[in-house]
């Protein structure tokens, strides 16, 4: 059966909503020391920002347990840093998922605009396929984009429950997955 991809869809002034995977190797001092997996993104990425789409990028990193380090230790900060470098422009980062500074961040974009929000996996919604925490991501975006190959056979929320939520609204593929 053939996907529809994110190149096939009318992104212009609407927010996407994109399942990345930059569970990228940090260092001690939190440096990415290979960012293979954010440039491999690109590619849809750009397909959305070029064409005028406000992004919203999530991702998981590592295997948090809820201890208070993992937040310094597991923090998509860096990698929405090296994806603003990669892309020549400015990238927001939030602080949470689906909290206050997600939403209000979320809400603030305009075409072009990309926000990375934080670790999901720091939301036990994430692992558990939470139709609420699912829902809460899907209510941010127009449309839903797959471009986390490497997560594809989970059955975490932003990788069934979110598509799900998201019923009736545009939901494709990117590049790595098409």
């Amino acid at each position: 059966m053939a996907k529809q991809t994110i190149d096939e869809i009318d992104v212009s002034e609407k927010t996407v909503l994109m399942r990345v995977d930059f569970n990228v190797p940090l260092d001690d001092q939190q440096s990415i020391t290979d960012d293979r997996r954010i440039r491999m993104a690109l590619p849809s990425i750009k397909s959305v920002v070029d064409r005028g789409g406000k992004l919203i990028l999530m991702s998981h990193l590592g295997r948090p347990k809820g201890d208070p380090s993992d937040v310094q230790k597991f923090s998509l900060a860096p990698a929405a840093q090296r994806l603003g470098e990669l892309l020549g422009t400015d990238v927001a980062f939030a602080s949470d998922t689906v909290g206050d500074d997600a939403t209000s961040k979320a809400s603030a974009r305009k075409s072009g605009d990309v926000l990375v929000l934080e670790n999901l996996r720091f939301n036990e919604g994430e692992k558990a396929g939470d139709a609420d925490f699912a829902g809460k991501l899907a209510a941010m975006a127009d449309a839903y984009c797959n471009d986390a190959f490497g997560t594809c056979h989970r059955k975490d929320a932003s990788m069934v429950a979110v598509p799900e939520a998201m019923a009736g609204k545009p939901r494709v593929v990117g590049h790595l997955v098409a």
